[in-house]
């Protein structure tokens, strides 16, 4: 799904921008972070509702993880990716305060995951910038 090839090599690219491996190693560590704080918040749920709740709030921000990268790299908009991280930004908010209500740890553990798609935020305004109009 995230073809680099071709098109995003032809792009301009902040100098601040990791080198491409750095890319898979962090989204691997955030994607086991992600699970671990679903696992726990869902364990720590007091009833099946909240466990029911925890399940669509991940599963609604995989959707939106998901369709950032059909936006950026399949379909060649940063411009409207970035519009669609914004909400992606969001539900990783609700989501941290959702298992916060159960585990702390849970909520922790998703910090990392909102200070990457923080990055990737900046190095996609940054593609617009040096690139668009799109």
């Amino acid at each position: 799904m995230t073809d680099t090839s071709g098109w995003y090599e032809s792009l301009r690219l902040p100098s601040w921008n990791p080198p491409p491996p750095a890319f898979g190693v962090i989204w691997t560590i955030v994607f086991a972070l992600i699970a671990a704080s679903g696992v726990n918040a869902w364990r720590a749920a007091p009833d099946s509702r909240s466990a029911d709740t925890l399940i669509g709030l991940f599963a609604m921000n995989g959707a939106l993880n998901v369709s950032w990268t059909v936006l950026f790299f399949q379909l060649r908009r940063p411009d409207w990716a970035f519009v669609e991280l914004s909400v992606l930004w969001v539900s990783i908010v609700v989501l941290i305060f959702a298992c916060g209500r159960f585990s702390r740890i849970a909520a922790l553990l998703l910090l990392p995951y909102l200070a990457w798609v923080t990055t990737a935020g900046a190095l996609n305004w940054q593609v617009i910038q040096l690139n668009g109009p799109f």
